[in-house]
């Protein structure tokens, strides 16, 4: 699973029209309709946080996002209120998170892990995982060993909501092409290959960043990412195998019931009983 070495210097800048804080009013309502955690702003989180005793209560109040990256998603969701830890396996990416979080005034702790080998100090009301990080998971019982761990650290009736890329979207929507993009400072090439045997998608990353912001000299970078696309019923069967129960699934840009083109996907589960 290692990637977003060199690509995480420039990962920000690639991704600077990604609608985080539209996602984020997403995600905060999908937690305030089914989870249990609230952010410290309600009426009922500064109850909570008058009362530091109170340990259960910050679990269930704390909210764990897992390939949180850079960090930009998780700083969407401490502006509201919550209190949220960003777990990620990209030692660059956490860096860029911490530098991040600090110059904005935010108190967020980064822990380096993979999510394959989750391991919380405490239960957490909430676990959230958004882009795809899922997707990075390529084997079918990995991603439900994950999803039980996810179970094993959430608060009782405490939710896990993710997303993830369809198989649809891998195989008939992106399939095999090049793609190029290209700033003042830095520039990619993705070549994107679709495995139909094992349902992989393979993009190599060819990546040019400037070395110095007075000269005209780049450092080129290459690097491969894996992803794997799933079926609904396939994420489903996970989540059911792993213990928790399934709550609903959402298609990501219509917000409406997924379909069969269906690009990405939103599933909300809850913690089922330990």
């Amino acid at each position: 699973m290692e990637a977003y070495t060199d690509f995480a210097a420039v990962y920000d800048t690639f991704m600077d029209e990604t609608p985080y804080d539209v996602w984020g009013n997403f995600v905060a309502g999908i937690i305030d309709k089914y989870g249990v955690s609230k952010p410290a702003n309600s009426d009922q989180g500064k109850e909570i946080a008058e009362d530091s005793e109170d340990a259960l209560e910050q679990e269930r109040n704390l909210v764990v996002e897992l390939g949180c990256g850079t960090g930009s998603f998780t700083q969407v969701l401490k502006r509201k209120g919550y209190d949220i830890m960003g777990i990620d396996l990209s030692p660059e990416m956490l860096d860029l998170a911490r530098k991040k979080s600090y110059e904005a005034g935010l108190d967020i702790m980064y822990l380096e892990q993979d999510m394959r080998e989750l391991d919380l100090y405490c239960t957490a009301g909430t676990i959230v995982s958004v882009c795809d990080s899922i997707n990075y998971v390529l084997e079918e019982q990995e991603v439900i060993d994950t999803f039980k761990l996810v179970n094993n650290f959430l608060f009782p009736k405490g939710i896990f909501v993710f997303d993830f890329n369809t198989l649809h979207k891998y195989r008939d929507v992106i399939g095999d092409t090049t793609i190029a993009e290209n700033r003042d400072d830095c520039s990619f090439i993705w070549d994107n290959y679709y495995h139909e045997e094992d349902h992989i998608n393979e993009y190599d990353l060819t990546i040019f960043a400037r070395c110095d912001e007075e000269d005209e000299i780049f450092r080129r970078s290459v690097e491969t990412h894996f992803q794997r696309g799933y079926t609904l019923e396939e994420m489903k069967g996970f989540v059911q195998a792993a213990g928790l129960e399934f709550i609903t699934a959402i298609d990501a840009d219509t917000h409406e019931d997924p379909t069969d083109d269906s690009e990405r996907i939103y599933i909300v589960a809850r913690e089922s009983g330990k």
